[in-house]
């Protein structure tokens, strides 16, 4: 015979165990690990990422990981802090490994984001989600806004150099750079006019150093065009042929990201050889990863394995408009 007391037991039960798994629920704690943590484009994919988890009820540790050291350690971080996963951007794209590792010692769950981890034979890392760009559309991009502004300008493309800032570790950048070259190369560009300028780091002053060089060696170009990986590298590209001498109106650069640097350079009172950037939603990127990275913790819910974007692309003209679309 089931007595009130036993009743009373098991409903007590049933609803503990209801609460326990609300509780759960409240409780998942995600990292969000970048390898640029100063970068307009990481600080807006952070912040987004903390706006969705206040709004839908989890919390976000927002960590920098410029090296493999410093991911392990913001791994170990972060298990300390009771995380149950972590999205990242890896500063070296073949840590991926490594990273898996620890995270799968901790029973910690990962999706990545722009950068797409590697295998140590060069392809794509299976199991990890990822949402990133398509590297070679929007790569494509950027050489046909540069084409078109080309023939608006009415350049020969026998007069102009192409300053081709590549960063060839990293397969995003590479994606990129040759999807550029592509449609460069598929206007009529002539391929002896385009130098490569290899940089040491993804940033405005690795560029800066990497362009100056080129620019000296080939100076029998009356114009020039750049583009790079991302937004920061063209700029320091631009401000290369600033200091060699080059006026705004010779100049063609188009980046790639659309955040606060290219923001910065539209507001300048007099235009510069920046002429646009392909903008992708950062904000999208953070909010969209660190949300399926919730769902994964919180229901089970994996996310999908491969998840690509493409970009519009943000001049002088529109920037404001555009970044008001793609919420950035």
């Amino acid at each position: 015979m089931v007595t009130t007391f036993t009743r009373l037991a098991l409903g007590s039960a049933i609803m503990l165990a209801s609460l326990g798994s609300v509780q759960a629920q409240d409780d998942v704690k995600i990292g969000f690990i970048v390898k640029k943590p100063e970068q307009a484009w990481f600080i807006n994919e952070q912040q987004a990422a903390t706006d969705a988890g206040e709004e839908l009820g989890f919390q976000v540790v927002r960590l920098g990981g410029e090296d493999g050291q410093e991911v392990l350690s913001a791994i170990d971080n972060l298990y300390a802090q009771g995380a149950q996963g972590f999205v990242i951007c890896p500063p070296d794209v073949r840590l991926g490994p490594a990273i898996m590792n620890r995270a799968e010692q901790y029973g910690m769950k990962v999706v990545t984001v722009d950068d797409q981890f590697v295998t140590s034979s060069g392809e794509p890392m299976e199991g990890v989600p990822h949402l990133g760009m398509s590297g070679t559309k929007i790569g494509q991009q950027v050489g046909e806004a540069i084409a078109a502004e080309m023939e608006a300008r009415g350049w020969d493309p026998q007069d102009v150099g192409a300053l081709r800032i590549t960063n060839n570790e990293l397969p995003t950048a590479v994606e990129r750079t040759d999807g550029a070259t592509q449609a460069l190369l598929a206007s009529g560009f002539p391929e002896e006019n385009i130098f490569d300028a290899p940089q040491q780091s993804t940033d405005t002053s690795g560029a800066f150093s990497a362009a100056s060089p080129v620019l000296s060696q080939r100076g029998g170009y009356e114009h020039w065009v750049i583009y790079a990986l991302n937004e920061e590298s063209v700029l320091g590209g631009v401000r290369a042929t600033e200091q060699y001498g080059l006026a705004a109106e010779d100049v063609i650069g188009v980046g790639i990201n659309g955040s606060g640097a290219a923001f910065a350079e539209f507001s300048r009172n007099n235009p510069t050889g920046f002429h646009g950037t392909v903008a992708v939603s950062s904000t999208m990127h953070g909010r969209q990863t660190a949300e399926d990275l919730y769902r994964w913790i919180s229901e089970g819910e994996e996310p999908q394995a491969n998840t690509e974007t493409t970009g519009t692309l943000m001049t002088r003209d529109n920037w404001e408009e555009v970044r008001a679309d793609l919420g950035l």
